[in-house]
Order: structure tokens, then sequence, then C-alpha cells
């Protein structure tokens, strides 16, 4: 069972694979929070672990009794003016203007599997045992209110996930000015706190702070879950690092405005809190209405970052990611837009993709400017129909030849955007998120559609749809690029215009869902100008997303490895282009630029037609060993070594091991060369102690225990007595290595035979 509950103490004991979560019903109805951490064994009553005592100017809440104070007692989703002066988990407007709630313990029920979360992306099961719920219903009595708070178990990870869905039982108008989708208060604050921020084409750099006392939080406002800040945030313990200590993690499964929060009170307690935005944010609730907010995903890890990260990369894997795609070996793709841009046609595609095929590309994709008049951003987002100009033929006709080609076919969307210069704004200038009498800004000279509304939902659905049926698409680039001002919805109330950028995202959900619905065959690729809406709610419709339109081999060193903090390499968009770069114009090696792009899915994003017949061999070798290795890829256990982010940031390594643990890449990168310097050597991890690796290139073989102890010798820099032979030395270089496990056997089969003889 992993979920237990003490009836006479009303406590409820939270159970995954190596870790325990314990509440209780306090003496006021309200639920306390007691435990989150290492799994600890099931006992008749954990009362002892509440603790109370009377302070000097602490409110308390019955006269008379001058220790039960909110204040000094850890809650489980608590509200505020009631004793606890703590930011609360959700805050209720009332029509007599009253924000103070009393919500009390009602009832609970524990079910095996997980309930599915209506119109929201969500973690799930494929069988009732992988999981148990516990579903807990809190009462307000004078507003005739309800909230369900989900707990859901996943027994074999060390995984809990949480949200609250929050009902009107009443007559009166409620407005839900802060809810909240999880709430924990740690027993300390000794923890250093970790989330992911950055910018366009620098996404996800890990940022690692102390807690002190007060608030410390990021969030996004921009109606996108942001470039700036990740929906991440981690408490490691101050001797947690990649593989030991403690990490405790939240993940919000959700795409909009999002705050993930830590208060550290004059006590020095530590409240998370993580959920959509309070800010600028108002739900209505009518008689009979509810509101379910977004899923947070908690996961606790004894074996420092890299297991939490693991842990992650598992479930969303395997258990977030959906459809015939989740588990397909993804196809190694060309992308035309940085050979192109606006400036092709349907013969230089097909130069383009002939020369493709011929090198090992698998799909071809074509990017923006296919459709309407688009010869440069000005135009005709909004207009999904082909440019005749440029394809004379049509689209289908050239989806067609490229297939002929032997080549699968893809298209870029911005199905969320529209251009003033467009038959779409023309006929529908009101379906605009926009404020009335304000000045409408714009990026990238694009409006934001209002996705609030069902019926531009629809309109965007059947010109999408009828593209896809009319030509034979497999793979969709979804992009979106720009975010959200002067928010408001010209079908929407005054009083409901607060609930524009939630309703948007809804509405984005409800797109992606009737479209990967109707077309399962198609691998949709999410994209945001790169990573600007990298997180769990996307990867639910599609199992991977472009990670940053900055495809710099140096520059991805961080972004890879920050994205890897969270996420798989199964959803990572990983390309290799021309140089110098596009985003940073710099000049690295073609062996670089794939090695780096290897950790990912791969692709080339550049005109291969330009190409020497050297890099051309290059790039045919690169796309053969990305093929021999792709399933370990996808599929295998990634651990990071070496962090861009620690010392001077010269470094970086990290490696993917097979589940069998016979094979693994390990990857191995350097920014400058240094004169000189010592011999260096890689302590690898995740192998089999008793396992023979043959690494490939070299004569010798390694055992496991060797290769993760005595470690892996790494090529050394010139050192001044000889020219230096090694092409892997210098500015921006790279190794990969290739293990593949000789013998398997060996030493557990010697060790029987000396068993065998004593």
């Amino acid at each position: 069972m992993a979920i237990f509950y003490n009836e006479q103490t009303q406590e409820f004991h939270l159970q995954a694979k190596n870790v325990s979560y314990i509440f209780t019903v306090l003496k006021n109805n309200q639920l306390g929070h007691l435990y989150y951490g290492k799994k600890i064994r099931h006992r008749e009553s954990f009362a002892h672990l509440v603790k109370m005592q009377a302070r000097s100017l602490t409110s308390c809440v019955y006269e008379g009794d001058l220790e039960f104070s909110l204040d000094v007692l850890k809650q489980e989703f608590p509200s505020y003016g009631t004793t606890d002066f703590r930011e609360p988990a959700y805050q209720i407007l009332q029509e007599n203007g009253s924000r103070t709630t009393n919500f009390e313990y009602r009832n609970h029920r524990i079910f095996n599997g997980k309930p599915k979360l209506a119109g929201l992306p969500a973690t799930y099961v494929e069988n009732n045992e992988e999981a148990v719920t516990l579903e807990v219903t809190l009462y307000d009595s004078v507003m005739n209110a309800e909230i369900a708070l989900y707990y859901t178990v996943y027994e074999n990870m060390n995984v809990i996930t949480r949200s609250a869905k929050f009902m009107n039982k009443g007559q009166e108008k409620l407005n839900l000015t802060r809810a909240m989708s999880a709430n924990v208060d740690f027993s300390d604050a000794d923890f250093d706190m970790v989330h992911l921020s950055g910018a366009w084409a620098r996404e996800r750099h890990v940022k690692t702070r102390a807690l002190e006392t007060g608030i410390q939080s990021i969030s996004s406002a921009r109606g996108a879950s942001s470039s700036q800040q990740n929906p991440f945030l981690a408490l490691k313990r101050k001797d947690a690092a990649e593989n030991q200590g403690e990490v405790y993690s939240f993940s919000f499964v959700y795409s909009g405005n999002f705050l993930a929060q830590v208060e550290v009170d004059h006590y020095n307690i530590a409240r998370v809190t993580m959920g959509i935005n309070p800010f600028d944010f108002n739900w209505l609730l009518e008689s009979g209405e509810s509101f379910q907010t977004p899923e947070v995903v908690m996961v606790y890890s004894d074996q420092g970052l890299n297991g939490m990260s693991q842990t992650y990369h598992q479930l969303y894997r395997t258990r977030l990611a959906r459809g015939e795609w989740r588990d397909k070996i993804r196809p190694v793709l060309i992308n035309n837009w940085e050979a192109t841009y606006f400036d092709f046609n349907e013969a230089k595609i097909l130069e383009i993709a002939k020369e493709a095929k011929d090198l090992g590309v698998e799909l071809f994709v074509l990017d923006d400017g296919w459709f309407g008049k688009r010869d440069d951003d000005t135009t005709s987002l909004g207009d999904w129909f082909v440019d005749k100009i440029k394809l004379s033929n049509g689209l289908g006709s050239l989806a067609r030849k490229i297939n002929e080609l032997g080549l699968q076919f893809g298209l870029w969307f911005e199905p969320e955007m529209v251009s003033k210069i467009s038959e779409l704004y023309k006929e529908h200038p009101d379906w605009l998120i926009h404020v009335p009498n304000r000045r409408q800004s714009h990026g990238r000279n694009q409006y934001v559609l209002d996705f609030s509304r069902k019926e531009v939902v629809d309109y965007i659905y059947e010109m999408m749809e009828k593209v896809l049926e009319e030509a034979p698409i497999s793979y969709v680039k979804w992009d979106m690029n720009r975010y959200m001002t002067e928010i408001g919805s010209a079908a929407l109330p005054a009083e409901r215009q607060s609930e524009v950028a939630h309703r948007y995202i809804l509405g984005v959900y409800d797109l992606y869902e009737r479209l990967t619905s109707k077309f399962p065959h198609i691998l949709f690729e999410s994209c945001a100008s790169g990573g600007a809406r990298f997180d769990p709610g996307m990867i639910y419709y599609t199992p991977q997303t472009w990670t940053s339109d900055d495809t710099d081999a140096v520059e991805r060193l961080k972004i890879q490895y920050g994205t890897s903090i969270v996420y798989p390499l199964s959803t990572m968009g990983a390309h290799v282009s021309a140089v110098p770069n596009h985003q940073v114009r710099r000049i690295t090696s073609l062996e670089t630029r794939g090695n780096t792009a290897y950790f990912g899915m791969f692709g080339y994003e550049l005109d291969v037609t330009k190409m020497t017949e050297e890099e051309k061999k290059t790039v045919k070798v690169q796309i053969d060993f990305y093929k021999k290795n792709r399933e370990v890829i996808q599929n295998g256990t990634f651990y990071r070594l070496e962090s861009p982010f620690e010392g001077d940031g010269n470094v970086t390594s990290w490696m993917v091991v097979s589940k069998d643990q016979t094979e693994a890449l390990v990857g191995c990168y350097q920014v400058l060369a240094r004169p000189n310097p010592g011999f260096r050597r890689l302590l690898l991890k995740g192998l089999n102690t008793n396992y023979e690796y043959q690494i490939e290139g070299r004569n010798q073989t390694n055992f496991g225990d060797e290769l993760m102890n005595a470690g892996l010798q790494l090529e050394n820099e010139f050192s001044g007595s000889v020219p230096h032979e090694h092409e892997e030395t210098g500015d921006f270089t790279s190794q990969v290595f290739k293990l593949k496990a000789v013998q398997t056997e060996v030493i557990s089969h010697k060790r029987t035979e000396e068993a065998l003889e004593v």
C-alpha cells in the first residue's frame, strides 16, 4: 500500500519508492504538515511530530489557548488571515468583501490509478496498479465551497503529484484571486535553491543561491512559461551535489504564467508554493462552477541532482509524453530555415532535400515562408494556405516529391499568431488579444490571437486540419514567437478579463489535443522562439521541443546541460548549423557541432548544397553514428559529469547509458585550450562494475568499476615538447567515446566458482 490512513489520529502517510510524505488533521480541522523526506516506516501515530508552544506576539486560534497558532505550525494547504501570516496557497474574495476562509477537513478517499485533469496536461498511468491517489475534501460552511486536494503516488518512483480543485456550492459569486497547486512547509531552511533562468538564445542556465529570510521566487507574467524562468525549482541540502545528498524538487505541468516561491519565516521554516501566478489573475466562480489547478510534480532524491533528474526523465519520457512518437525512434531531420530563410522556391527546396537524402537524412522540414504572401516577417500569419508564387504546384505536390526521394515531409506553423497584413486580420480584427482604446504593441511584427475564444481556436483548427489532410505530412514544428501585452478579450465581460491569460493556455491545449488526436501519426515539435515554452505542459502534447534558437555548439553546452536538470534527451531538439554561427558568429568545427547535437534529437539546420565534399563525408559519418546510437540516446539513463556552470566553465562532460548497461556514450567538451596543463581523467557513472567495456578507437578494455573510480584518461593538451598530433585539442574541441560491454559475466562467474570451491 502506498497511502496509509491512521483513523484514530487522522493522519495520512504517502509512501513512494524511497520517500514519505505525512500530514494530519489539526484540532481546528485544518490540515497540518508533518514530514517530507526519506522513506520512514509507518506507525499507528505520528502525533509526536506536532509541536506547539506559547510564543510572544503570536496570534492564537482559540480564546484561552495560548499554544495553538497556525503561525508556528507547518500547514498543508494554508489560508491567510486566521493566525498564519505567511503567503497562502489560495485566497477567495467573497461578495461581502471578505477574504477570510475556513476550509476544514470533510472526508477523503483513496483509490488506485490517477484521474485526468479536465482540459489540462498531466502525468498519467497505463494501468491502475502504477499509482495510488488520495483525494481530500475540505469545506467552508460560510461560503458553501469545497476544495479537493489531489495527491498521486507513483509507487516505483520517488514521485508525488499535487493539484487542487475549487468548487462553488453556494449561491454567491466567489472570486478566486490566488489558486496555487501545491504547498510544502519544511522543517527548516538549510537549503540552496536551484532554478533555471536565462533569455532568448541562453535559456535554462543553472542558478543556485542560498535561502535567506524572506521571499525568493521565480515567475512569469508573459503569457508563457518563458525563456527567462522555467517552471521548476529545487531545494538541495548544502552538501548535495550531482551524485549525493538530498534534493526536493517541484516541476509545474503548465505553459502559462506561473509562480514558484520559497518563503523563509522568522522561525527559519521554508515554505514552497507553486502554481498559476496570482499577479493579474482572478477567476470568477459562479454558483455550481469549479476551477482545476494544473499539476505540480514533486520529486525527492537522496542521490543528488542526477538522481532527481533521472526520475523526472523517466516520468516525463514515459508517463507525460504520449502517442506513438513517445517510444518511436525519432528521424534525423533537416530544416531549411537557416539555409534559405524566406527566400526559396520548389526547385531550391528539392535541391536541398535530394542532397540531404544522399547524406542519410530521413525527414525534410519546410520552415517559415510557405504560406500567404510571406516574404518577410511582417505579413501573412493566420493565412494558412500555400503561397503559389513560391510553390507553384502546391504543398501536396512538393510533399509527395520529397516522399519520392525517400524522405518524410514536415511543415512549420505558428498558429497562435496573426499579422495585421493578412486576410485573417481583415476579416476578424477583434480576434487579437487587445484592450479597446489602447495602443497595440507588437513583437516580431505580429500579434497574439485570442485563444480564450472557442471560435478562434475552431477557425485555426479547421485551417490546419485542411493543410494536414491534403498533404502527406509526418512532422509539424509549432512555433510561438511573442509574449502577451495589453491582455484583454473582446468576448469576455469586465469581471472575467483577468481570466484571459489562463483561458488562452486552455485554448492552446485544446488545439493541440484536437490536432494530435486527429493526426496521431504526425510528430509534433513545440517551439517558442526556441525555448520560451520548454515546459512539462508542452511535453504532454509534443514529445520533443526546439531547445533554443541558439545552435552554437559552445552555447548549447550550457543550454542542454541546464535543460537536462528536468527534461530528458528525448525532448531536446538539437541541430548542427552552419558557421559562422547565425546567433553568436562563432566558428566551431563540424565535429564539435555534431558531438554536441548528438545528445538530443538530432538534425541539421544549414544548406547542405553549399558544403564541401569533405564536409559531406563528415555529415554522413555523423548521421550513421547517430542512427546506430539513437536508441541509447533517446531512452538511456543520462548523467551530468562536469558542469559548465562551475569553476571557470571551461569544460563540460556528460554521458548516457543504455538500460542494460551494455552501451554508453560519453561527451567531453572544452571551450578554450590551456597551455601545458596536467593530465585529465574523467570519472564515469552508471556502468556495471562487473562488465568489461571496449572503448571504440582504443585497444584496451576497462571494467566498469575502473572507469567509474580510476576514470577515463583523456588526451592531453600541447605540452611544448613535441608537436601535437591530436585533432581533439585546441579551442572549441570535443570528444565522444562509445563504450560497449565485451564481457558481462566474467567476474560474477569467477566469484560463483570461488564460492563453490569454498
